[in-house]
């Protein structure tokens, strides 16, 4: 049975609750640093696993792992529970699995460079328009000749061999640039010095694998260890977005349902935003759109709403709003415009309430039965029931060794695809190419005769003389004449000739 999920209660007693057939209507968490949005995420996400919805989220700072452990005894919780009267506040541990793109702190996460596709590999490459094209041809090339993107080394391969035969794709494909093939090879350089190689490869992650429930019911909460990851913004970013672009294209359309198939919560969103490129901001603002009638609700946590272009704010219906710092004239403006966004409350000042809200108070405003936005009001966050903060490597460590994907994605396969294949051909015409070392080979013996029995070149060797070719006419008297005058012309007898004939047809003095 869905239970409501109970996330703020005010001084009044008054309950929020986000509804769960209204949750894949998508979210917005903002607030500036120390205002509690992280505590914030925790309670939601407990409460979607308490109702069997499976959650993904990074963890940015490590905090989140403590969802894995059972909350214990804390001074702070302790008073905002009597302060809420939260009689049936137990402590509690959830079911996690751990997830990490370098394969450390979690189950290893990787994706093909096929399945990534030419216009994220772009963005992640930081190619412009026309580079981005070529990239585009590369993907088209190697799909036309059954070869596998599969990894870096992949695609650094076809990169070099259509930049070698650019001529022989130029007709059927396009003009092959040799300055976008090189900014192609500098991007994954610089991309393989952040560890992106170490993402790129097989057994790709299946995302069936992330919507599971435990046992006893409760939705998986999927934490991606991102404290190393968020150093490399690009490859951050971009791995979330092909995530819930595979969430997308796999999952069937499902409507309107009684609770989401799972929760997407996307941490330091204005990473995702940050220089863009349209035609990508496009395809996120789709996504996002239409993921929902896919059963997937998808959350932004971000410090500034104005993080978020408006087009995919405008599809955020719940919201949680955290203060706001107001010093400069500018934020000033960014907090009014915010507060217009919300729903009016007559008893309400919402742009001096957001500057004026306490660590862990926040604006409320959830969507109500019939789809329209809650009248916005003030609350309390309340506090999850599992650990508050990080937990140890031990602990970690346990957690994965017993989770049922261990043993899944530990093991790296390298099967045969386009670095393999171009190689092999590289090879076989090398061998071709070469005189065989047979008995009776005359030809190969003597080929080899010629080569040690020639000569020392000599430092300033005398230039070749021009030999009739087969069938060429001898030269007449007057082309003899003429050669040998050209001959003479560098000799000082014939300069002054030249300068004389020359002199009288241009009506100089004699």
């Amino acid at each position: 049975m869905i239970s409501p999920m109970l996330i703020a209660r005010n001084a009044q007693k008054k309950d929020f609750y986000l509804l769960a057939r209204m949750a894949n209507r998508h979210g917005l968490v903002a607030g500036a640093t120390g205002t509690g949005k992280t505590v914030t995420l925790q309670r939601i996400a407990e409460s979607f696993s308490d109702n069997g919805v499976p959650v993904f989220l990074a963890d940015v700072k490590g905090d989140l792992s403590g969802m894995s452990q059972k909350g214990a005894e804390n001074p702070k919780i302790a008073q905002r529970v009597e302060m809420l009267g939260l009689s049936g506040h137990a402590y509690r541990e959830f079911p996690v699995a751990f997830w990490d793109v370098f394969g450390k702190s979690g189950h290893p996460v990787r994706a093909t460079v096929s399945d990534m596709g030419p216009l994220l590999m772009g963005r992640l490459f930081g190619l412009n328009e026309v580079q981005t094209g070529v990239l585009t041809l590369i993907f088209k090339i190697a799909d036309d000749n059954g070869l596998m993107l599969l990894d870096l080394k992949d695609l650094r391969a076809m990169a070099q061999y259509v930049g070698d035969n650019a001529a022989q794709f130029t007709t059927r494909y396009g003009n092959v640039s040799r300055a976008s093939v090189g900014a192609i090879q500098r991007g994954l350089l610089e991309l393989e010095t952040q560890g992106g190689d170490q993402f790129f490869g097989e057994p790709m992650l299946d995302i069936s694998d992330l919507i599971q429930t435990h046992s006893d019911g409760r939705g998986m909460i999927n934490i991606l260890a991102a404290d190393q990851l968020i150093t490399r913004p690009k490859v951050y970013a971009t791995f979330l977005l092909w995530l819930l672009a595979e969430l997308f294209e796999r999952l069937p359309e499902a409507g309107d349902l009684e609770k989401p198939k799972m929760v997407f919560f996307f941490d330091e969103a204005h990473l995702l935003f940050d220089d863009v490129p349209e035609a990508l901001l496009e395809k996120i603002e789709q996504v996002v759109r239409l993921i929902r009638s896919k059963g997937v609700g998808v959350y932004f946590v971000t410090q500034n709403p104005k993080d978020v272009p408006d087009k995919v704010l405008a599809q955020l219906g719940n919201r949680v709003q955290h203060a706001l710092r107001a010093f400069t004239p500018q934020e000033q403006k960014a907090v009014k415009i915010m507060a217009q966004t919300f729903r009016p409350n007559p008893q309400l000042a919402i742009e001096q309430v957001i500057t004026e809200l306490g660590v862990g108070e926040a604006l409320i405003s959830f969507l109500e039965e019939n789809g329209t936005p809650a009248m916005v009001d003030r609350a309390f966050v309340c506090p999850p029931q599992s650990r508050v903060g990080a937990i140890t490597p031990e602990e970690r460590q346990r957690c994965i060794q017993n989770s049922i994907h261990f043993g899944n994605y530990e093991k790296v396969v390298d099967r045969e695809s386009a670095f393999e294949v171009l190689k092999k051909r590289a090879e076989q015409r090398v061998a071709q190419a070469q005189p065989q070392e047979q008995p009776g080979n005359w030809q190969g013996e003597l080929a080899r005769q010629s080569q040690t029995s020639r000569p020392p070149q000599q430092r300033y060797p005398q230039p070749a003389q021009p030999r009739r070719g087969p069938g060429r006419p001898r030269d007449t008297m007057g082309q003899t004449l003429a050669k040998s005058a050209m001959r003479s012309i560098g000799s000082a007898i014939g300069r002054q000739i030249i300068r004389g004939v020359l002199g009288s047809l241009l009506g100089g003095r004699k």
